[in-house]
């Protein structure tokens, strides 16, 4: 075990904010190991059915959000989000059985997720620690999908359901006592994350 003063680190915060990237930075730092949750998700859908997790597939044959409304898409986002919620559980619970240190990030880790998580791992004297990053501007979210998707031409619509999401996520985190750090900026991005958790 390294130094750090936690044993896993959840990173949580909407899509294009780049959580990835500072997840990689927090783990480099650390000796960590990273998990992109997103991963998680996708193999739990595979081997579940609608009829069995409807709360997985609520996206299942949208091919194009946009043609939703903000709202509605926000509503499924969170909807998905709260189904997923034992399986981070999972994921962190799993990541206790080994000594080497771990970052989970993800746009599905909630903040009722990380408290429990936190919780459990308390009770087994293991260090749990969560962070949810914040941004609050579309424009910022869309440039930062077309530098990382160029292909995906301007996607204005998914930024704006990034920043209503966002601001969901830092309501749940204040309600359950998990900090909350603004994504910019950048180059002060992880002390910033490091001061919040200790």
């Amino acid at each position: 075990m390294t130094g750090v003063a936690w044993d896993v680190l959840l990173v949580g915060g909407a899509s294009g904010v780049g959580k990835s990237r500072v997840a990689g930075e927090l783990a480099l730092a650390a000796g960590a190991f990273v998990v992109e949750f997103d991963d998680v998700v996708s193999a739990v859908q595979q081997i579940t059915s609608v009829e069995g997790h409807p709360g997985l597939h609520l996206f299942d044959g949208i091919v194009d959000t946009a043609e939703l409304g903000v709202d509605r898409v926000l509503e499924l986002q969170i909807a998905t989000a709260r189904a997923l919620e034992p399986a981070v559980v999972g994921v962190v619970r799993n990541r206790l059985t080994v000594d080497v240190p771990a970052v989970v990030e993800g746009d599905y880790l909630t903040p009722a997720a990380a408290a429990r998580a936190i919780r459990e791992g308390a009770v087994v004297g293991r260090s749990v620690r969560a962070v949810f990053l914040h941004e609050d501007d579309a424009v910022r979210i869309t440039a930062n999908y077309a530098d990382r998707e160029p292909e995906g031409g301007v996607q204005a619509h998914r930024a704006e359901v990034g920043v209503r999401y966002s601001r969901w996520l830092v309501a749940q985190a204040r309600r359950h006592g998990l900090p909350v750090v603004d994504c910019r900026p950048w180059d002060t991005l992880t002390a910033r994350i490091d001061r919040a958790i200790r």
